[in-house]
């Protein structure tokens, strides 16, 4: 997998992640990974075509979930419900067409599809690739993952 994905895919969340939410993600060590469960609470997959083709699965903590609808919204809540899942799901998507856009600048035209939401329940990701990466941020309102499993279709 090559350097550009997964830095287009970390500017993208670093740049949203302040203008949205105010806060600076820091990035951990990649990891490597064969196979994935969600360990998080709440899990946006957004799907990948074009001239890459693949997932991309963001994974927060329920904490940092509300956290940032709190911020997002003035709106305190206890649970991640409709209102809250989607606000994620959007901000997931934010971070999808922006890294997009970024990779777009390497001659990679892709689309994204409309994010699926999974929300307190345990969901096996099977991997397409051999392979994936995981990208764990860092926040001062929690952590959270992005793992990326992309492949190109030329």
């Amino acid at each position: 997998m090559k350097a550009e994905y997964v830095n287009s895919f970390y500017k993208a969340a670093k740049e949203v992640l302040q203008l949205m939410v105010d806060i600076e993600p820091q990035r951990g060590d990649l990891k490597l990974i064969e196979d994935l469960s969600n360990d998080k609470d709440a899990n946006v997959e957004l799907g990948v075509i074009g001239d890459l083709k693949g997932k991309i699965l963001f994974s927060f903590p329920k904490n940092m979930t509300l956290e940032m609808v709190k911020i997002l919204s003035g709106m305190e809540m206890d649970k991640i419900d409709n209102f809250a899942s989607s606000a994620l799901g959007e901000m997931a998507n934010i971070i999808g067409g922006n890294a997009l856009t970024l990779l777009a600048q390497h001659n990679y035209t892709c689309d994204i599809v409309p994010p699926q939401i999974y929300v307190g329940e345990y969901k096996p990701y099977s991997i397409d690739n051999d392979k994936a990466l995981l990208l764990p941020l860092s926040t001062p309102i929690g952590e959270f993952d992005i793992v990326i499993f992309l492949k190109e279709n030329k």
